[in-house]
């Protein structure tokens, strides 16, 4: 019994090292997209939102995607730069949805 618990901990332990970089690899840029998603479905549920302005949002949101992952593909990181540029993007969308949702 004794083994299977620090087998099982060492399991835990291993995965939490070696997720913890990835984790932080998504950082502020994942964090905001997954909350403006969060936010563009809320508005959907609560009939805020209407379906053409939910799709012109997600529109804006799959161009951010794909822009983040353009930057990425040559060496697998976001540059201050990059970072700064889809910080802005991210704005002017947040700035739309509060629009859509409130109009």
């Amino acid at each position: 019994m004794k083994h299977l618990i620090r087998v099982a901990m060492t399991g835990i332990l291993l995965s939490a090292t070696v997720t913890q970089p990835f984790l932080a690899w998504a950082g502020e840029i994942g964090e905001r997209q997954k909350r403006q998603q969060e936010r563009i479905g809320e508005g959907i549920a609560s009939g805020e939102l209407k379906p053409k302005e939910a799709i012109k949002l997600e529109a804006e949101e799959a161009k951010i995607r794909r822009e983040k992952r353009r930057f990425k593909r040559n060496d697998g990181k976001l540059g201050p730069k990059e970072r700064a540029k889809l910080n802005k993007d991210l704005n002017e969308v947040s700035k739309d949805i509060y629009k859509e949702k409130h109009d």
